[in-house]
């Protein structure tokens, strides 16, 4: 859950983060987050951008502003990579291709989910529910509830990928050695992309430097979330980094002892989900208003409800595929402790 600066706080400044790099806050609607970084690669070509922001009028002004101030024009765009499809990172990419010609990259895993997420969401909209009902929301939300991020579909321009871009590949971006890097968890496409001349690690919205990315087990989330998540932090970990550009807040040094920290917070998790269980709390609703988030349960609605939710179910769903607890499937399902099992 994230908590902020106050949303009429001005935005950063356009920042050069090395030469020829820069890092431009492309503000975000009606959201604590207040701004995504979007990260701007100069070449001799024109700028290669890393994400694009929330498609409004505003979020794209900003952004051509940014690039002015960095010297660069939007039509001179080359190429938009997009660490994964939420909002304010794929929202204005169609917007920038159109305004010039750039081709657009996702993670296929990400690319496979416009249709249903962006396009014609009726069936996603039915598995949501389903979902709910399983997890034992009061049937008064559901309604509410499974349609609580519809609303976000207005703030995307959604294209097909000019590009889609694989583990390990090397984006074509003139002068720079970057490789992306899929760290699912977040988002099942989800791409982090390291430039080596520097040792940077752009890390999308899988390690920030203070909050920590949802992990939600939804109807498009994959089989595992978190277990993706928890073994993606080690992949980076594993990466020879001198500072983090995160998505979202600000740049920050020692990327594995921020991995340890967000091993630790899931681990704590864990702990939250063994205690609500033992003292008799055994639907995945329940269990979510027994964890810890940065509001109290009640007052905490719409779709940061709907996420806590899904929060609370990925790590049970990972405890169930270590052996750990068993679901017993119904409207709700109810979830035990597996004799002699330990924690994870």
């Amino acid at each position: 859950m994230a908590d902020s600066a106050p949303s009429d706080a001005p935005l950063p400044p356009v920042e050069k983060v090395r030469p020829g790099l820069w890092s431009i806050p492309v503000p975000i609607p009606n959201n604590p987050l207040r701004y995504v970084l979007v990260y701007a690669f100069e070449t001799e070509r024109g700028p290669f951008l890393i994400d694009a922001g929330w498609n409004t009028d505003d979020a794209y002004q900003t952004l051509v502003a940014g690039l002015d101030e960095a010297g660069f024009d939007i039509k001179d765009v080359q190429g938009v990579l997009v660490t994964h499809i939420h909002p304010d990172h794929y929202g204005l990419a169609g917007r920038i291709r159109d305004a010039s010609g750039a081709w657009v990259a996702l993670h296929p895993a990400d690319a496979d989910l416009i249709g249903d997420r962006y396009g014609d969401p009726g069936e996603l909209i039915e598995k949501m529910a389903a979902m709910l009902r399983r997890d034992g929301a009061p049937v008064e939300e559901i309604d509410s509830l499974k349609q609580a991020s519809m609303p976000v579909r207005g703030f995307v321009w959604a294209v097909t990928p000019d590009v889609l871009m694989e583990d390990g590949d090397h984006p074509k971006v003139p002068g720079w050695d970057l490789t992306a890097i899929w760290t699912p968890g977040h988002s099942p496409g989800h791409l982090c992309f390291y430039e080596a001349g520097n040792r940077l690690m752009l890390s999308g919205d899988h390690v920030l430097p203070r909050i920590t990315p949802n992990i939600s087990f939804h109807p498009q989330a994959g089989p595992n979330p978190l277990g993706d998540f928890l073994n993606s932090l080690d992949r980076v970990a594993a990466y020879e980094t001198d500072e983090v550009l995160p998505a979202h807040e600000y740049r920050f040094h020692d990327l594995p002892a921020r991995v340890a920290q967000l091993k630790a917070h899931h681990q704590a998790r864990f702990d939250e989900v063994f205690t609500a269980i033992r003292e008799g709390v055994t639907t995945t609703w329940g269990i979510a208003s027994r964890m810890t988030w940065n509001k109290p349960w009640d007052q905490i609605q719409g779709f940061m409800r709907r996420a806590a939710v899904g929060e609370a179910l990925a790590h049970l769903n990972y405890l169930r595929n270590a052996g750990v607890v068993r679901e017993n499937l119904g409207e709700p399902s109810t979830w035990e402790i597996l004799p002699g099992a330990s924690r994870a």
